[in-house]
């Protein structure tokens, strides 16, 4: 798995984020889609909210829906994916000296229209997320779509910023920095899906 997580590392040190294509095949894409519908379909979603807690639900914020994946509950299509997450944990522990020790992860989806406002991932209170994944699980997405990620990047004096937007094609996987990148979701015309989590310290 080296040949996808080298690009996604070299990005980080030189830009803050990495940006990688078929970090997850179509055959993955589409079984983790379908599971992701199943859970949905069976009641296991629920709002999501702000803040550290997320119990403030605020649809002027974001729209999405989400559930947490556990490592306990996980069906086989979900253990592949936190496993290939644990392998790129330690492949960034062990390249990048970040002290990695945990990672949380849960399914988002954007019904129509929805969007997640300018933020920023990493609480004052708590600077324990250290990167931010998102690997997206949309088949034969088109720009029309819309559903794009906004990145902010800072310039090197400090003083002004530009905008990065990336696709959410099925399959990509993009990390960045959580605690210095702030971004957005564009509203989608269809339904959005990704796997969403951060990588933390202890």
């Amino acid at each position: 798995m080296n040949s996808l997580f080298e690009p996604i590392i070299d990005g980080i040190l030189a830009e803050g984020y990495g940006i990688v294509d078929n970090f997850l095949t179509a055959n993955e894409v589409s079984a983790l889609a379908k599971r992701l519908h199943e859970r949905r379909e069976a009641g296991q979603f629920r709002a999501a909210g702000i803040g550290n807690q997320q119990r403030t639900v605020e649809n002027t914020i974001r729209g999405d829906e989400i559930l947490w994946l556990e490592e306990a509950s996980a069906t086989p299509e979900e253990t592949m994916f936190l496993q290939r997450i644990g392998e790129f944990v330690e492949y960034v522990n062990r390249t990048c000296y970040l002290g990695l020790r945990d990672y949380e992860f849960h399914y988002a989806l954007y019904p129509p229209g929805t969007f997640y406002k300018r933020h920023l991932d990493q609480f004052r209170s708590d600077s324990r997320r250290r990167l931010s994944v998102i690997c997206y699980l949309n088949t034969d997405w088109q720009e029309t779509d819309g559903g794009q990620l906004a990145l902010f990047l800072p310039e090197s004096d400090g003083s002004t910023e530009h905008e990065l937007t990336i696709q959410p094609i099925g399959g990509r996987l993009v990390c960045f920095e959580s605690g210095r990148l702030e971004h957005e979701v564009r509203p989608a015309g269809r339904e959005r899906l990704s796997v969403t989590g951060w990588l933390k310290t202890a």
